[in-house]
């Protein structure tokens, strides 16, 4: 190979820059990134950002080399000449490609002013500058990752908030319905007003946001709103370039786009099947994965198909809500039973062991992060669950 293009410039596409030059490839690189930024860190957006703390840089953005299309949007790939290309019309030819295109947050059908999504610098900045105004009425829809963390933060803040979840309990798939009654009682007592298995229909107020109608057609008053309801896999550039596209870039276990030799994907657009859970088409969405896969697939480019090494890592990630450190790994929402492992949901201290057919496949801790490496290494090994 002599030429590779990196379409994303965030986390899982540095990381992809990076492995290529320490494996010593020495053609051309470029990188194509609709940001105008340098790669930066989500995860502080929501949390550390808002208070403040201007530290999101994501350390390795300064070992970017080669070429470097900042601001630019890759619009539709060619796979039978090999080139993409970008928005401003320029044609990109690739030897190998590498899609890191990432995802985008899902919006309500109806977005006035004063609704937020929470995925860019420019969200957060403004969501920044909106808290530190004034006193607001805040609502959050859907109770996962980003809407848990924000909620949290703008309490901190000393913000009125409401999460409403259309789940019957926040983070549900994600932490089993132990745990999940126990998030669901944490943000109570850290002064978040739930509202549970119910959806967001639209919004009250003409020049200014006044509320937030619901489908059982209450009305909340809202001065704010951030839609955190998980995100969209920024595929559309791919109709017509026969990629496999189902939710998100269909894979082979090593990374490369389904019947092809070079090209890979990595990060929140990438689903592969995960050989630790029976083959399952996977799709994760979180930092770590976007880390170590970004590095994975473009060693794997290089490699090739019969010399690639399958991308089993156990999906792993965490997250804070009031002062509570929650870490997941593997799949919880495969399993056929939760076991409590250690301690207890009184405590604000425990663990949780999920399994299928007896063998771990997933694992849940709150504030217990060495019962979580030992749970996290027992579903990369396939164990049963000893209590």
């Amino acid at each position: 190979m002599e030429k590779i293009v990196v379409v994303g410039a965030s986390l899982a596409g540095l990381r992809a820059v990076q492995a290529l030059r320490r494996e010593g490839f020495a053609g051309e690189v470029t990188l194509i990134g609709a940001e105008p930024h340098d790669p930066y860190n989500r995860p502080p957006l929501s949390k550390s950002f808002l208070r403040g703390d201007d530290d999101a840089v994501l350390p390795g953005a300064e070992e970017l080399d080669g070429r470097w299309l900042r601001g630019r949007t890759a619009v539709r790939l060619d796979t039978v000449d090999k080139m993409v290309a970008v928005d401003d019309g320029t044609v990109m030819p690739y030897d190998g490609l590498v899609i890191a295109t990432g995802a985008r947050p899902r919006r309500l059908a109806e977005h006035p002013a004063g609704v937020h999504t929470l995925r860019t610098l420019e969200d957060a900045l403004a969501l920044r500058t909106a808290l530190a105004e004034r006193q607001q009425r805040v609502v959050v829809v859907g109770g996962g990752f980003i809407g848990g963390e924000f909620a949290s933060t703008a309490r901190s803040l000393g913000h009125a908030v409401t999460v409403v979840d259309s789940a019957p309990l926040p983070m549900l798939a994600a932490l089993g319905a132990d745990t999940a009654r126990w998030l669901g009682a944490h943000h109570r007592r850290n002064g978040v007003e739930l509202v549970s298995g119910v959806r967001v229909t639209g919004f009250h107020g003409t020049s200014q946001l006044a509320g937030v109608r619901l489908a059982d057609g209450k009305v909340i008053p809202a001065d704010l709103v951030v839609a955190g309801m998980g995100v969209v896999p920024n595929t559309e550039w791919l109709d017509g370039s026969g990629l496999t596209v189902d939710n998100g870039v269909v894979c082979e276990p090593t990374l490369h786009a389904r019947g092809t030799h070079d090209i890979v994907a990595a990060g929140d657009v990438a689903r592969w099947p995960h050989r630790l859970f029976g083959n399952t088409l996977v799709r994760v969405e979180h930092w770590a994965n976007a880390n170590d896969q970004g590095a994975a697939a473009a060693l794997n480019l290089l490699a090739g198909p019969e010399h690639a090494t399958p991308f089993a890592d156990v999906p792993s990630f965490a997250t804070n809500v009031h002062g509570a450190r929650i870490q997941i790994a593997g799949l919880p929402q495969l399993a056929e039973e939760a076991k409590l492992v250690t301690g207890t949901f009184e405590d604000d201290q425990f663990s949780v062991g999920f399994t299928a057919d007896g063998l771990l496949v997933g694992a849940v801790a709150v504030n217990s992060p060495r019962d979580f490496v030992r749970l996290k290494r027992g579903v990369a090994a396939g164990n049963p669950l000893e209590l």
